[in-house]
């Protein structure tokens, strides 16, 4: 890989993991659906004049843009609202490549390896040690919807993987479009009216700091970097640098927040990312040593 697309790389996974403490930052004044909301409104307005349709049917985008805006961020937000810190959720939604496997096992009828299920077995072991913590970086309701979050973003790759569209980042800006609507309907059902009617008072400069760097940097331009490296090199290049978003999650939180990283942080991320290597490269190695 050319040193300017690996360091193209290493800046998104940086920026995917500081977001999850800029999303922490967004959430001080406003409700995580409506947070979420304005996202996917400036993903997906003006872009969609200039962005010519995907070539996929408009259901399995809608569909695709729900999953991905209130599945996933949509619960990300409420678990980092309901006391989950930014670098725990950061290394929780890790578990999404566990579960693709497993959906892709479902519907896809692809093969589940003895390496992939010692991977799933050593990142359910982290997640224990996550549970175990009692320094108030986490709730139990709060993982269990930034594991609900992990497991639409599973579904997510799926319909991605089964449709196979030929320009994502046209899927991406398109499918945008559905999220707002739902999501600001969640959070009028949560909150009532209040969280829209005090809108204009809490969009301080941090909220808005933290919108425009969830749609543009994290979103958009994060996503379209990501898929050019993909198309460019082979993924078995890229993919492992994905795992220092959590790393970069921690690193963020420890400095804006002050979280503390104790052994159990340190245990659960060393035994949830060596998980994820060994079942998306276990083969690789069993072929080395063989």
């Amino acid at each position: 890989m050319k040193i300017i697309d690996l360091l193209a790389a290493l800046l998104i996974t940086l920026i995917w993991g500081l977001n999850f403490s800029v999303i922490k930052l967004g959430l001080n004044t406003l409700d995580p659906f409506l947070l979420a909301g304005l996202r996917f409104s400036l993903c997906a307005f003006p872009a969609i004049f200039f962005i010519r349709r995907p070539d996929v049917p408009m259901k399995i985008v809608a569909l695709y843009g729900i999953i991905f805006g209130v599945g996933l961020w949509g619960m990300v937000n409420l678990s980092v609202k309901m006391g989950v810190s930014a670098g725990v959720s950061s290394l929780l939604l890790q578990f999404s490549a566990f579960l693709t496997i497993i959906m892709g096992c479902i519907f896809l009828k692809e093969r589940i390896h003895r390496h992939q299920m010692l991977g799933f077995i050593l990142a359910l072991t982290g997640l224990g040690f996550i549970l175990r913590l009692t320094d108030g970086s986490i709730t139990l309701w709060g993982v269990i919807i930034v594991l609900f979050g992990a497991t639409s973003w599973s579904i997510a790759n799926v319909i991605m993987k089964k449709n196979k569209s030929k320009n994502v980042f046209s899927f991406l800006v398109w499918s945008c479009l559905f999220a707002p609507l739902p999501l600001f309907l969640m959070g009028y059902i949560t909150n009532g009216s209040f969280a829209f009617s005090n809108l204009g008072e809490n969009l301080n400069a941090m909220t808005i700091f933290s919108v425009l760097f969830q749609a543009y940097p994290t979103t958009l331009i994060g996503y379209w970097v990501w898929n050019s490296l993909l198309s460019k090199y082979p993924v078995s290049s890229v993919a492992p640098l994905s795992l220092l978003v959590p790393i970069f999650g921690f690193v963020g939180s420890t400095i804006i927040f002050g979280e503390t990283i104790s052994i159990d942080k340190i245990t659960s991320c060393i035994l949830i990312l060596a998980g994820l290597v060994m079942s998306l490269y276990g083969k690789q190695f069993h072929k080395v040593y063989d």
